[in-house]
């Protein structure tokens, strides 16, 4: 169970790197972009992406 953790844990910095090495300028805009959203929307991206991460597992499982 702790090496499949760590392994999802590995492959979620792996792919939250991607975008800032490809286009740092592109990372720029898009944290500027976050920065001036209000806490709702930002917490409803969350939700959102939650369920949808929820969604994948079960299946995939």
């Amino acid at each position: 169970m702790w090496h499949d953790l760590l392994v999802a844990l590995a492959l979620l910095m792996v792919i939250e790197g991607i975008l800032p090495f490809l286009s740092p300028e592109g990372t720029r805009r898009m944290m500027r972009a976050v920065a001036e959203m209000d806490s709702r929307s930002i917490r409803f991206s969350g939700l959102v992406s939650m369920i949808l991460g929820v969604l994948t597992l079960y299946i995939v499982n």
